[in-house]
């Protein structure tokens, strides 16, 4: 298990390998397909975003309302996918990582291959437990989109496994073939 301290540093990056688990800790950002469409659009016209992408973090994930005395609601991954047509804008502008569940496109992984970026999957179904790794909790932008809304998280020792490497290894096309070899 390593432990891992944000931002991502190039060095940090590169070692990390499929398969790798890891503990995250520090700011993260969280949206989903809307908040996604928005920043794209921003940059499309040449605006800013509304937070530093240079070396963050950012967790596919809608939370629920924290109820009282919480810090977030149960908070697991959605499918990453529907980020596919954004994810490579956004790693061409900084982002080096991203949270989620699910396989990604030949696109998306080709762009974190030239991006030096990684793909972390948290694990489905556990969003309560995953909640708990979340220290602070702040809106930053779209908050019209409710539980898309961009949000600034501190998480701390957040248990993830490395999916896609930066040299464009995955782990569902390595589990396939050593599945399909074990058939043999």
């Amino acid at each position: 298990m390593k432990k891992i301290m944000l931002p991502l540093t190039d060095e940090t990056v590169c070692s990390l390998k499929t398969g790798d688990r890891v503990l995250l800790s520090g700011y993260i950002y969280t949206s989903r397909d809307a908040g996604h469409k928005r920043m794209c659009e921003a940059l499309e016209k040449g605006e800013k975003l509304p937070f530093e992408i240079e070396n963050s973090v950012i967790y596919y994930v809608g939370p629920t309302p924290a109820k009282d005395g919480q810090i977030i609601g149960s908070a697991g991954p959605t499918t990453s996918g529907r980020m596919d047509k954004y994810a490579p804008v956004l790693m061409q502008k900084g982002l080096r990582g991203m949270i989620g569940k699910g396989e990604r496109s030949d696109q998306v992984v080709k762009a974190i291959k030239e991006y030096k970026c990684v793909y972390f999957g948290a694990i489905g179904g556990a969003g309560a437990l995953l909640s708990q790794c979340v220290k602070s909790n702040e809106s930053v932008a779209y908050e019209d989109l409710g539980a898309e809304a961009l949000r600034k998280l501190y998480v701390e020792d957040m248990p993830l496994t490395v999916i896609i490497d930066s040299f464009g290894n995955n782990i569902y096309e390595i589990g396939r073939e050593n599945y399909l070899k074990s058939k043999t």
